[in-house]
């Protein structure tokens, strides 16, 4: 059925219809392409900006403090989904504000200062490494401390008591 077959009594309510289905699907369709193109803050403006337009907005209907109720629940839910999408391009974190003050930013300094962190650092950072090897042509038995210890109390007791 189109528009032209539609009788003069419903096109209001059927306008009021088409609305209700499509303006969730455009906005979330816009907030989506605007996120993609433009990332999180000026999907964040978007948000403040249309909340604002809402409350702004005069209603002369009976019901209208309602319906700019559910209007604000449309704009948040509908960009929170967008947020939230697994295809959602992050912002990139500003680390200005991160930043230690008085931090130099000459590369050079700054590998100065990690070198000698290192340094002061060692040897608590590195602990020894356990390094074996493999010797084609045959296996050695590699003993280790405890085995070494049990060796020296069974040499010392032998020699305590010869037999």
């Amino acid at each position: 059925m189109s528009m032209r077959t539609l009788h003069p009594e419903r096109v209001d309510e059927t306008r009021m219809h088409a609305y209700s289905i499509f303006a969730p699907l455009l906005i979330n369709a816009l907030a989506q392409t605007l996120e993609r193109r433009q990332g999180m803050k000026e999907l964040d403006k978007l948000e403040a900006s249309l909340l604002r337009l809402i409350e702004e907005t005069v209603v002369a209907a009976p019901d209208g403090d309602a319906l700019k109720e559910f209007a604000v629940e449309l704009v948040t839910s509908t960009l929170r989904n967008v947020r939230e999408h697994p295809d959602a391009k992050h912002d990139l974190e500003e680390i200005d504000n991160r930043r230690t003050q008085g931090r130099s930013e000459i590369p050079a300094t700054l590998e100065e200062q990690l070198q000698s962190g290192l340094e002061d650092s060692f040897p608590a950072s590195d602990p020894p490494a356990v390094v074996s090897t493999a010797i084609t042509g045959g296996s050695k038995t590699i003993v280790g401390t405890d085995e070494v210890l049990r060796r020296k109390k069974a040499a010392s007791k032998r020699e305590r008591h010869p037999k």
